[in-house]
C-alpha cells in the first residue's frame, strides 16, 4: 500500500515529494510563509524562526524551512498562535539594532532621542539605507509591529568600511545566517562565520579582520542575499532609493560566461548592479567585476566619437571615416604581404557573440586563420 504523500495546508489537501519541507510544498502551491534566514540552495537552519508554523499534533511551533512534509500532516500557516509568535520574533530583531525605519507609534520625544542615537552611529543624517528594500521592514509592517517598548540601542561593534565596496553595520545584523551560507555553500570561499557567542555573537572573518583583510573576493554575493540594511554596496549607500531607479536586464559582458544581471538606473546613469535570481548561468552570484566595475560606463573619460591620428596628434573624425580608413589599410596590407600577415587577437572578456562575429570576420573577409585570445595568456 502507497504510503500517503500529502499534507493539509491551511485547509487545502497538497501532495508533495519525498524530501520536499512544509516551505517548499507552500511555495509550490502559492501559500506565502514569510522567511529571513532561508537561502535557496543551502542547508535550512531555521535562525530566524519567522517561518514558523502550527503543525496539528505538535506542543511546539515548527520552522517550516527545517521541517520535512509528512503524509497527513495538517499545517496552518497564519493561525493565531502563528501570528502572535511572529510578531514577537520581529519585535525582537526590531529592538536589536537600528532598525528605525519600521518603529511606529513611539512616543515623540523618544523617537527623537532615539533617531539622534542612531544618526549619531550611523555616520549619517538619513534613515536606515536599507529602507525600502529591507525584509524586516516588509514584515513589520505586514504584522504591525513596532518596537517603541525597546528604543535604547546599544551598538557592540563599529561599522566597518574600511573596504572599497562593502559597508558592514553589525548594528543592523539581525543574525540571520544567510550571508554565512552565500558565502560558505554558495560561493565557496569561507571568507566570513558566526563569530563569539550568546549576546556577542558576529559575523566574523578568521581572526575577526577586516574584509579587505581576508580571503573575500568581494563578490558581492552577501549583500545580494542580506535581507536588512547590514551589508551595503559602498558606493550606492544613500546615493539612491530602490524606487528611484528603474532595472534593466542585459547580459555582464566582463567574459564569456554569459551572467544575467540586472542594471539599477536613475537618470541615465547606472548606480548599482545585481545578478538575475533564478535565471542560468549564474543564478544571481556574480563576480566582483561584474557587480562593483560599473563605473567606467559613466566615466567622463570615455570617448564618444572616434579618433583619428595624424602629424603626431589625436583629431575627432566620424565612423564611417575611421571605419573607412580601417578597411583601406587592412585591405592596403591584404594586397601588398597577402592574409596571412594580418592577425587578430579577441578576448575572453567579451561575450561569445562578439567573439564569433571576430572569428567570422578574420576567416570570411580577411581570409586567413591567424585569430586567437587572450586566454592563451
Amino acid at each position: 500500500m502507497r504510503e500517503n504523500q500529502t499534507i493539509v495546508l491551511n485547509g487545502n489537501e497538497i501532495s508533495f515529494e519525498p524530501g520536499e519541507t512544509v516551505l517548499e510544498v507552500a511555495r509550490r502551491s502559492s501559500i506565502d510563509i514569510p522567511t529571513l534566514c532561508h537561502l535557496k540552495g543551502a542547508s535550512p537552519t531555521g535562525n530566524c524562526r519567522v517561518c514558523i508554523v502550527e503543525v496539528e499534533g505538535e506542543q511546539n511551533l515548527l520552522p517550516s524551512c527545517d521541517t520535512p512534509a509528512s503524509g497527513g500532516m495538517v499545517v496552518h500557516t497564519e493561525s493565531a498562535k502563528v501570528v502572535e509568535a511572529r510578531k514577537l520574533i520581529i519585535q525582537l530583531m526590531l529592538s536589536s539594532g537600528n532598525h528605525n525605519c519600521a518603529i511606529r507609534g513611539a512616543e515623540g520625544n523618544d523617537w527623537t532621542k532615539f533617531q539622534m542615537g542612531v544618526q549619531a552611529q550611523d555616520q549619517s543624517g538619513e534613515l536606515c539605507p536599507a529602507w525600502g528594500d529591507c525584509r524586516l521592514q516588509d514584515l513589520a509592517y505586514r504584522y504591525q509591529v513596532s518596537a517603541e517598548k525597546h528604543l535604547e540601542t546599544e551598538v557592540p561593534y563599529p561599522m566597518e568600511t574600511v573596504n572599497p565596496f562593502i559597508v558592514r553595520d553589525f548594528s543592523r545584523c539581525i543574525k540571520c545566517g544567510r550571508c554565512v551560507q552565500a558565502c560558505n555553500e554558495v560561493q565557496v570561499n569561507n571568507a566570513i562565520n558566526f563569530g563569539y557567542q550568546g549576546a556577542d555573537v558576529k559575523i566574523v572573518t578568521p581572526g575577526d579582520k577586516p574584509l579587505k583583510d581576508s580571503e573575500c573576493v568581494f563578490c558581492g554575493e552577501c549583500v545580494q542575499v542580506c535581507p536588512v540594511g547590514a551589508l551595503v554596496e559602498k558606493d550606492a549607500r544613500y546615493q539612491v532609493r530602490p524606487w528611484e531607479t528603474a532595472k534593466v536586464r542585459t547580459t555582464c559582458s566582463y567574459c564569456g560566461v554569459g551572467c544575467q544581471i540586472y542594471l539599477h538606473v536613475k537618470d541615465n546613469k547606472v548606480v548599482a548592479v545585481s545578478g538575475v535570481e533564478d535565471v542560468a548561468p549564474n543564478y544571481g552570484s556574480l563576480c566582483v567585476k561584474g557587480r562593483f566595475g560599473y563605473d567606467f560606463i559613466g566615466s567622463s573619460e570615455r570617448l564618444t566619437t572616434p579618433l583619428i591620428k595624424e602629424g603626431g596628434e589625436f583629431r575627432e573624425a566620424t565612423w564611417d571615416e575611421a571605419l573607412d580608413m580601417v578597411a583601406k589599410r587592412f585591405a592596403d596590407i591584404k594586397s601588398r604581404h597577402g592574409a596571412d600577415s594580418i592577425g587578430v587577437l579577441t578576448s575572453a572578456r567579451v561575450t561569445n557573440e562578439e567573439n564569433y562575429i571576430a572569428n567570422k570576420f578574420t576567416r570570411a573577409v580577411l581570409k586567413t586563420n591567424n585569430i586567437d585570445h587572450c586566454a592563451r595568456l
